[in-house]
Order: C-alpha cells, then sequence, then structure tokens
C-alpha cells in the first residue's frame, strides 16, 4: 500500500466520559489521530463477497499503524464528514505496518 492510494483522510475518535470539576460526568469525543486512509465501499468485489455473511460493514479502512496508539471496537472513524462505528480490525499480514478497519456507516437520526 503506496501513500498514492491513501488519498482520503479522517479521524480515529475515542467517547470517553469527562468528570468536570462539580463532579458531574459527561461524554467528549477525543481525537486520538488525523491519518491518511484508504477507503472501499461496500461493493460486488470477491473480498466483500466473502465478507458479506459475516459483517455489518459498508466500508473498509487502510491506514498505517501508529505507534503508541491502539484502535480498537470502541473506537470510531470520522471520514468525509461520515461516523463510522468500528465493527473489527486487522494487523494487515501480521507485520504491524498496516491496520485494516471494518466500519458500519452510522446514519444521523431525525
Amino acid at each position: 500500500m503506496s501513500f498514492g492510494k491513501m488519498n482520503g483522510f479522517a479521524e480515529i475518535i475515542r467517547t470517553e466520559r469527562i468528570k468536570d470539576s462539580e463532579e458531574f460526568t459527561h461524554s467528549e469525543d477525543v481525537v486520538l489521530a488525523n491519518i491518511r486512509v484508504y477507503r472501499e465501499g461496500r461493493h460486488g468485489s470477491r473480498r466483500w463477497a466473502n465478507l458479506a455473511v459475516f459483517s455489518e460493514a459498508t466500508d473498509l479502512f487502510r491506514f498505517r499503524t501508529i505507534p503508541g496508539v491502539t484502535v480498537t471496537t470502541d473506537c470510531f472513524i470520522l471520514c468525509d464528514g461520515d461516523r463510522f462505528d468500528i465493527t473489527s480490525v486487522e494487523d494487515v499480514k501480521g507485520k504491524g505496518m498496516y491496520t485494516e478497519v471494518l466500519a458500519k456507516r452510522v446514519m444521523p437520526s431525525g
């Protein structure tokens, strides 16, 4: 995977519970990283055909592994104004260079 294919930009975000000075808690989104990504929407390719049975994912993201940042299913991705809940995270070929994420687009309510 080269930077040429990683032509999109995204943010990896985690929602954390924050306690204020009066001991009230509220949720706040914390940006873990701003990254370049390769994004592939769900379509009729062989790869998506194999994943279709097991996954409700709408998009696949690939990006360089970020040292010191652990991406989990508790995180979500913001890309092109859309929010994606992460359904699975995988180390591509087990080499620690690239991370592949399957995510489901969250439709705004209302």
